[in-house]
């Protein structure tokens, strides 16, 4: 009998110790996590690399990104070099997201056809590239968020045309040659202006840059003396070029930038330009994070989504400015 006895002991104790280490196996699986596997799963990083960062238009679009990211929450990292002519700057922040990576990248390209190559790469690694401000000729990408930078640049020439006569000389000052969204937004421009029966005796280059902008202003001052109108293709360019007619005594003459920019936006108000097609940067940033998330989750998305622009001078000045202020908090 006590020979029985301890025998179903024994077995009561192995049974317990295999049925502990059956259940401390099946504890191990349910709380372990590789790279997103398992129970736990992690939220996507999302990657937005911008032209730059150091810029008004481009501090409103990461003021979108970030906002976005907070209220998604997920991790996003705004990165950009310090000049849009950084190409390959921006191409190393991009080769460096996907030796990371992302799980998006959200690209405002500074020249699409040398970022082609990346996108490729980023394909290749199965991270989606979203693009925003500045489309690519390449079909993989999942979607473009951003200005219709044609019929924006239409806007501002058509605005010009409207204040001056048929016949009078105008000058364009655009960014950086071989930008998509400059080439857009000067050739709407230009349309628009010599549909009005203008005379654009001069398109420059001016690579986005406010001083830049101010010497090859004072240089087509000495050229063409009859100028009444300057397009510029963003508002560094313009404030720039307005400088540089105020420093040589021109008065008069309706100077126009893009992007709707602070300063720019100052700079109406005090009466130093004449007015800017302004876009949304904020809701490019905004609405480019909120895209890349639901690719991210496996869901469809719109291939174009377009943000709009509004033409404001001194008559909106102060209600644009209000909006601004709101979104960037001050």
């Amino acid at each position: 009998m006590r020979k029985n006895l301890l025998k179903v002991l024994s077995l009561a104790a192995v049974s317990t110790i295999i049925i502990g280490s059956l259940s401390g196996c099946g504890k191990s699986k349910e709380t372990t996590t590789d790279s997103g596997k398992g129970t736990a799963k992690s939220e996507p990083t999302i990657a937005v690399v911008l032209k730059a960062v150091n810029s008004d238009y481009w501090k409103q679009v990461k003021a979108g990104a970030d906002d976005a990211g907070k209220a998604l929450g997920v991790k996003v990292n705004v990165l950009g070099p310090n000049a849009e002519t950084d190409i390959a700057g921006q191409t190393s922040i991009m080769e460096d997201q996907i030796v990371k990576k992302a799980s998006a990248l959200v690209v405002a390209p500074s020249q699409p056809s040398a970022a082609v190559a990346i996108f490729d790469k980023a394909d290749q690694a199965k991270i989606p590239v979203l693009l925003i401000d500045t489309d690519a000729n390449w079909d993989k990408k999942k979607s473009f968020i951003g200005t219709g930078n044609l019929a924006g640049g239409e806007v501002g020439g058509k605005y010009i045309a409207g204040k001056l006569q048929k016949g009078d000389e105008v000058v364009i000052l655009r960014g950086a040659l071989g930008d998509g969204t400059h080439d857009e937004r000067t050739n709407g421009a230009k349309k628009a202006m010599e549909d009005a029966g203008l005379k654009i005796v001069a398109v420059q280059p001016a690579n986005s840059d406010r001083n830049m902008a101010m010497s090859v202003m004072e240089n087509l001052i000495q050229t063409h003396s009859n100028i009444k109108g300057v397009f510029c293709s963003n508002d560094e360019m313009a404030l720039g070029a307005s400088r540089a007619l105020s420093q040589a005594g021109k008065k008069g003459i309706i100077v126009v930038g893009f992007d709707g920019s602070p300063d720019a936006l100052k700079a109406i108000k005090a009466g130093e330009l004449t007015g800017s097609v302004a876009q949304s940067a904020y809701n490019i940033g905004k609405f480019g994070v909120e895209a890349a998330v639901k690719v991210a989750k496996g869901e469809t998305i719109d291939k174009r989504i377009d943000t709009g622009t509004t033409m404001v001078t001194s008559e909106n000045v102060d209600k644009i400015q209000a909006e601004l202020d709101k979104i960037l908090g001050k």
